[in-house]
């Protein structure tokens, strides 16, 4: 080991206790280590929120869409017999053309009683199902349930009545399968 003159040693002494009495933060070179060892925290910090934040609206997202899914898939389950019954009321109308025929042939014969018997059995199979027709005679006309073909003078009833249903409406559930085709009073002639 090297002896060193006490005053050179002396001069050391103070100049590592003035350089440690310095705060970090003027040292030269420590500024630009402190700001990068605090950037890269701050950043990944700000992307963890990002993501955090992406992370909780994707998950919204998907339960929004499950609900969205469920709903739709239920609804789908509610009315898939609507083509059928679209579809059989057709032949409803042709059965009921063909029994108001017989009925003005005899009203009193076996095969006559035993149609109307059928008819019945049928409309009740339907309405369990959830097909209800739409009564039009005499209640003002709504343009969300019938279809007016023909308005016709009429001192009987008063304007915007419905007169006749040349068709029968039906409602499945809470929506309309079909509109009653209607002929509408246009009030007393002129």
């Amino acid at each position: 080991m090297k002896k060193i003159p006490a005053t050179e040693q002396n001069k050391q002494m103070k100049q590592s206790a003035s350089a440690s009495s310095i705060p970090s933060s003027f040292a030269p070179g420590a500024d630009a280590a402190q700001s990068e060892a605090e950037d890269p925290m701050a950043g990944l910090q700000t992307d963890l929120d990002r993501f955090r934040e992406l992370a909780a609206r994707s998950q919204a997202d998907f339960e929004n869409y499950k609900k969205r899914s469920a709903r739709e898939k239920e609804e789908a389950i509610k009315y898939a017999n609507k083509s059928l019954l679209e579809r059989l009321v057709g032949i409803i109308d042709n059965f009921e053309l063909g029994l108001a025929a017989a009925k003005e042939q005899s009203a009193d014969s076996p095969i006559y009683s035993g149609l109307v018997l059928v008819q019945k059995q049928l409309s009740d199979l339907l309405a369990e199902n959830g097909l209800q027709p739409i009564e039009a005679e005499g209640k003002t006309f709504d343009p969300n349930l019938h279809e007016a073909i023909a308005h016709e003078p009429s001192n009987e009833y008063p304007e915007e009545i419905v007169m006749r249903q040349t068709r029968r409406g039906y409602r499945f559930k809470d929506r309309l399968l079909r509109p009653a085709k209607v002929v509408v009073s246009s009030g007393p002639a002129k």
